[in-house]
């Protein structure tokens, strides 16, 4: 005997709709979809779920919380409502929640509007609906792109964790008192000192720490020092903008910081072209001695 499929019945109604409450019950909707699944040989009921009271706006219900995590734990084969607008009134919504049952191997009736994908004209219908889902997702990443771009052209922040130094007020980067003078210290000894490692020694004896409670490390200082946030520009996809925000170091301070730090890099590939290559010659055959490392220990 084939095994019958499990089907979930979904019914909603809003209390602010008089009219919906005494003609299109829950109760009627669930005797309605039980009548169409009980002219079905392979079908049978699993469980109701049903939302008295809750608008069709978003997805936030209980029962259909409860049907969405089901259909996570692989319970049921069919979701079966009366209409689709008491699944939902929002189009996006729709969208995702179809391409939940998709994923699960879950197929969506509504009774009246002869809306089934277990049909081939239904899959048909459902595979158009999700190609424009997919379209309207990408658009909504353009449109979230251009928006980002033009508030860091001109100059706003664009979110994210924020700079230390820096504190947000109305989705703006002001200067955080505290912090600040911390971020002119690492400057300040970094120019006289030209070490990161000394900062990291001296911001450890005098205990202080990050936002977490944490020592800074060495990369975070580094990061610090290189960061054009604290001249006031911000950076956005590889492009430099003047920001809005106030600098906590200025131009002089912060280029001179990136020339020390430059310098060292040029100390160090001088190290790394060994000084002593090519002059030394091997005893028995007479050839230049050749340098090399390895990361391995």
């Amino acid at each position: 005997m084939q095994e019958k499929l499990r089907c979930a019945i979904y019914a909603r109604v809003s209390t602010d709709n008089q009219v919906e409450v005494e003609f299109n019950s829950c109760e009627a909707q669930e005797e309605k979809v039980k009548a169409f699944i009980k002219s079905q040989e392979n079908m049978e009921i699993y469980k109701v779920y049903s939302d008295a009271g809750f608008t069709g706006a978003n997805i936030n219900r209980p029962a259909l919380n409860e049907l969405l995590e089901d259909i996570k734990q692989r319970k049921i084969d069919i979701v079966i409502v009366y209409k689709i607008d008491r699944l939902t009134r929002s189009p996006k919504d729709f969208y995702q929640l179809i391409e939940l049952f998709e994923k699960y191997n879950v197929d969506f009736i509504s009774v009246t509007e002869r809306f089934d994908t277990s049909t081939p004209s239904g899959r048909l219908l459902r595979n158009i609906m999700l190609t424009f889902a997919q379209f309207e997702r990408e658009l909504a990443s353009e449109r979230t792109k251009d928006k980002m771009l033009q508030r860091a052209q001109k100059g706003m922040w664009n979110g994210g964790i924020v700079p230390y130094g820096y504190k947000v007020e109305n989705k703006k980067l002001v200067i955080n008192e505290d912090e600040a003078k911390i971020v002119k210290k690492i400057f300040e000894s970094y120019i006289t000192s030209g070490s990161v490692a000394k900062i990291y020694n001296d911001l450890k004896a005098n205990g202080v720490k990050d936002r977490k409670g944490l020592p800074f490390s060495k990369s975070r200082i580094s990061y610090i020092l290189r960061n054009i946030i604290y001249i006031g520009k911000i950076k956005y996809v590889g492009k430099v903008y003047q920001g809005i925000h106030q600098p906590i170091i200025s131009k002089d301070i912060f280029n001179l910081a990136q020339e020390i730090h430059k310098k060292k890099k040029r100390v160090l590939r001088v190290y790394k072209n060994y000084l002593l290559a090519g002059l030394i010659r091997c005893k028995e055959c007479g050839s230049y001695m050749t340098s090399s490392y390895t990361n391995k220990r």
